[in-house]
């Protein structure tokens, strides 16, 4: 844990809970008391005549102990941290390059709308928005999903904006027009309307099940679906790349479909297997420094996230060794009292401050901005991929549209890139 700093020039500080000591206190008596019950069992197997029920009352002691030593040691140096992304002085043009991963793979049991309003939110970060990439992987490769980010890519146009000039803080649109908290202004009608008339059209192609021609407005997305033919399954199909919104033309994020390809005769590792495509994928395209990852069912409810993480991994007191920034995950629709516990405030709200006080948090699966270069080894020593485009400090100065760059997207994508690479083994996400 790294010492207090001083509020006038630190872009964040780290505070020591108040009740750490008198917890410390409380857990040297309890270590003693845990010593001399072992003792006591010691003794009673050394003149116990049945040894067979005090060597199981010693092992359940011995596992218990075990237990409480591993949930104290997170408790004897809980921190808490305070960022102020007020503080970050540098220009919008200086702003580090950030790629977000939304992970999605069945457009039934993980609707598009739900993809969509995710894409959304973190598209209109309060951020650049022409330093923004959204890549979303499509493990089902559903042209379902794919019509949904069409429909999200226009409406951004609108939304994005609308956030921005209205100083917005839940930008996921469902969220903001099903709430009751703010008055409505004619140009949050007229929007609500608009999401209201892609949210009706994206729901009735799910219904349908494919995409008709007559929702496809544009022609240059029209040959896309074209490849969803009868052989297109979603466990066997080719790589699909498709960039619906790039920053080339229009101060807009780009927002890329990405679904790789699949045979059932290569192992596909699931989601991890989903973040090193997008990982690959992302390195020939933009190659941001900055990496966030995020399911599809996770929002970002704080349109600042960005700044935040930034203040931590643009400090270079502590960013040579720095992998990650965890933010916690919040959810929605539980009771007042939270008879189940579905706040899970143990694992996000109690043990990471103790696991942060110790080496850092663990990597909770979503909701983590990441330093790319924590990817391709610890910090003194870089593995380097075979291509040197996939490399973590390329600089990403081509269109990502150009058909060379868009041709080794789908080559890094394959389902057999892995193999005899440093992606299997050295580089990757674990």
């Amino acid at each position: 844990m790294e010492p207090q700093r001083k509020h006038s020039t630190a872009l964040h500080t780290c505070h020591p809970c108040r009740r750490t000591i008198p917890y410390r206190i409380y857990a040297v008596f309890h270590l003693c008391g845990i010593i001399a019950l072992m003792y006591h069992h010691v003794h009673s197997l050394v003149n116990a005549n049945n040894t067979l029920i005090t060597c199981l009352l010693l092992l359940s002691d011995i596992v218990l102990a075990f237990m409480w030593a591993t949930t104290t040691s997170l408790r004897l140096n809980p921190v808490h941290r305070t960022e102020y992304p007020e503080k970050y002085a540098a220009k919008p043009e200086d702003f580090p390059k950030l790629d977000v991963f939304i992970c999605t793979a069945d457009p039934y049991k993980e609707p598009p709308m739900m993809v969509v309003n995710t894409a959304l939110s973190v598209m209109a970060y309060e951020y650049p928005s022409h330093k923004i990439s959204v890549y979303v992987s499509d493990d089902g490769g559903s042209s379902l999903t794919l019509f949904a980010l069409m429909e999200a890519a226009k409406f951004s146009k609108h939304w994005l904006p609308f956030c921005k000039n209205n100083n917005v803080q839940d930008r996921s649109p469902e969220v903001y027009f099903s709430s009751k908290s703010h008055s409505w202004s004619d140009e949050a009608e007229n929007l609500k309307m608009m999401y209201e008339d892609m949210k009706s059209r994206v729901e009735h192609v799910v219904e349908s099940g494919k995409v008709e021609t007559a929702f496809i407005a544009c022609d240059q997305f029209s040959c896309v679906f074209d490849l969803w033919t009868d052989k297109f399954t979603r466990h066997d199909h080719p790589t699909i790349i498709k960039v619906l919104q790039h920053n080339e033309t229009e101060m807009m994020p780009n927002l890329i479909y990405v679904s790789r390809e699949k045979s059932k005769v290569s192992p596909h590792h699931f989601k991890a297997g989903a973040l090193n495509t997008l990982l690959r994928v992302s390195a020939v395209m933009t190659n941001s420094p900055i990496i966030l990852t995020l399911d599809c069912d996770m929002y970002s409810n704080n349109p600042t996230a960005p700044l935040h993480a930034l203040c931590y991994f643009l400090d270079p007191k502590i960013n040579f060794g720095l992998g990650f920034v965890q933010f916690p995950q919040k959810f929605q629709g539980i009771n007042k009292n939270d008879i189940y516990a579905s706040e899970l405030k143990r694992p996000f709200d109690i043990n990471t401050v103790g696991f942060d006080g110790l080496m850092g948090p663990v990597h909770m699966g979503t909701g983590c901005f990441f330093n790319r270069r924590a990817f391709y080894g610890p910090p003194t020593s870089l593995t380097l991929p075979e291509i040197e485009k996939l490399g973590p400090n390329r600089i990403a100065d081509k269109p990502i549209k150009t058909p060379n760059i868009l041709a080794l997207a789908h080559d890094v994508a394959g389902c057999n890139y892995e193999c005899n690479t440093n992606w299997g083994s050295k580089v990757r996400l674990k």
